[in-house]
């Protein structure tokens, strides 16, 4: 087809364009980098126009990041698809661990590092790509498209998160195509059907009114730092059990049908341990397989704990007030906000007398499920299958997108989950990478999905 003959001609100036994208230090968590944000929007924008899509803008709003929409409606009596992506980045500290810096693109061994490689450049600009190669050799696409791209996922996605609650007219669709999440194995093409929600917040534990002298008042001034240790550990048991009341009592159990189909996967669980996680043993329930414990289970994790003196040299100080950083993975069928309730109730039980503690939450979003029998799923598989030439598996993730429940939420479209990235791509960590492999191919299935659906 024409488009496969454009794509295969410019597939330099693609990775020249995406080294471009990854070159912008997007960090949307960092003041400093603000403007870098607002650069890498300009430049998704620009790449839209100039591929031919129409009413192509940023929307703006006071002290947050611009979204990026553009739509293209021509195809008449024909689905409309929802396009989503992010364009911020996590920041790339510690830097002494990268091997490349981390905002100059280089390719080794057929990967590209860079932070955002996978995380969600290289997966966002498949999607641009994908338009850009029909629009220029058909000057139309099969179906009709709406992009949304932001520049907040990696701090909560709170301006779009208002936008499709507040506009879901001009967001209207069937279905939206996410692609920010990776294939099981080299070579498997994947569709992820879950994903688990998340509650992120600090506990804040005050003791005295100031810092103390720990000879003077040691023995009887209550310890913060000492507090939220024993709070944290009373929180989970020794096997990796959340003892939160009523935590587990909504999570819906994998049908027997996924379990089968998860121990199909081709997973070994001490090649894992390995070179995935990196420790001298897996954690959690033992009788709770590895996948089901990654995929269909809530967690309780601690982030940092900040508090009293770390500094060189020797301070004897009682601090007045500690902190940690905690979240709460959720899955279906568990409520943000009654499990933030219930975090609540557990540390009020458990916290030492002579403190006060108190667990506030920065963002949450609700767990996700789509339906494999969807249409807008099944064709996304069959075009994984046509591209790889492998069955297409099923699988759920770990992570969270927020933006799969708000858009079930606010515009009642399920969310097809078709990425491309690695187990091995460092997602969040340094050296992050992306299979270029994967990259070229993705822009052919979704030119495939497109024509699918049309």
């Amino acid at each position: 087809m024409e488009h496969m003959t454009y794509h295969q001609a410019n597939r330099e100036r693609y990775l020249d364009g995406f080294k471009a994208f990854l070159r912008i230090p997007s960090i949307s968590t960092s003041p400093a980098h603000a403007g870098d944000v607002r650069r890498a929007a300009e430049f998704v924008a620009q790449d839209l126009a100039a591929s031919g899509m129409e009413h192509v803008g940023l929307i703006e709003q006071a002290g947050r990041h611009p979204l990026v929409y553009a739509d293209w409606l021509g195809a008449a009596g024909k689905p409309t698809l929802l396009l989503y992506g992010h364009y911020d980045v996590q920041p790339p500290e510690p830097l002494e661990e990268w091997l490349s810096p981390p905002f100059e693109p280089e390719v080794r061994n057929e990967n590209i590092y860079a932070r955002g490689a996978c995380d969600d450049k290289g997966q966002t600009y498949i999607l641009l790509k994908a338009l850009e190669g029909l629009l220029r050799t058909t000057t139309r696409l099969p179906v009709n498209v709406r992009v949304l791209m932001e520049g907040e996922e990696e701090v909560g996605g709170e301006h779009i998160g208002q936008f499709v609650a507040r506009h879901p007219e001009r967001l209207a669709a069937d279905a939206a195509l996410i692609c920010d999440t990776e294939m099981f194995a080299p070579g498997l093409p994947t569709i992820c059907t879950g994903l688990r929600g998340i509650v992120y917040g600090e506990l804040l534990v005050t003791g005295a009114r100031t810092d103390l002298h720990s000879g003077v008042y040691g023995g009887a001034a209550p310890n913060p730092i000492q507090a939220i240790a024993e709070i944290l550990a009373s929180l989970k048991d020794r096997d990796g059990r959340i003892r939160i009341a009523g935590f587990y009592d909504r999570v819906r159990p994998p049908t027997p049908e996924e379990r089968a189909a998860w121990a199909r996967l081709p997973f070994d669980e001490a090649e894992f341990l390995e070179k995935e996680v990196g420790a001298s043993c897996l954690v959690g329930p033992a009788e709770v397989p590895v996948l089901e414990r990654l995929w269909a289970q809530p967690t309780l994790e601690v982030h940092g704990v900040r508090g009293g003196f770390t500094g060189e040299g020797a301070k004897t100080v009682i601090p007045a007030k500690a902190l940690a950083k905690l979240s709460m993975r959720l899955v279906a069928d568990q409520d943000p906000v009654e499990a933030t309730t219930q975090l609540q109730a557990a540390i009020a039980r458990v916290s030492p007398k002579g403190v006060k503690a108190e667990f506030q939450p920065i963002h949450s979003a609700a767990p996700s499920m789509m339906d494999p029998a969807n249409r807008f799923v099944k064709a996304a598989a069959e075009a994984l299958t046509s591209v790889f030439g492998r069955e297409t598996v099923y699988i759920r993730s770990g992570g969270s997108i927020p933006i799969a429940g708000l858009f079930q939420k606010h515009l009642g479209i399920p969310s097809v989950l078709m990425g491309f990235g690695l187990p091995d791509d460092n997602l969040h960590a340094p050296n992050e990478k992306f299979h270029l492999p994967n990259f070229f191919n993705g822009i052919i299935v979704v030119n495939r999905y497109l024509e699918l659906l049309g």
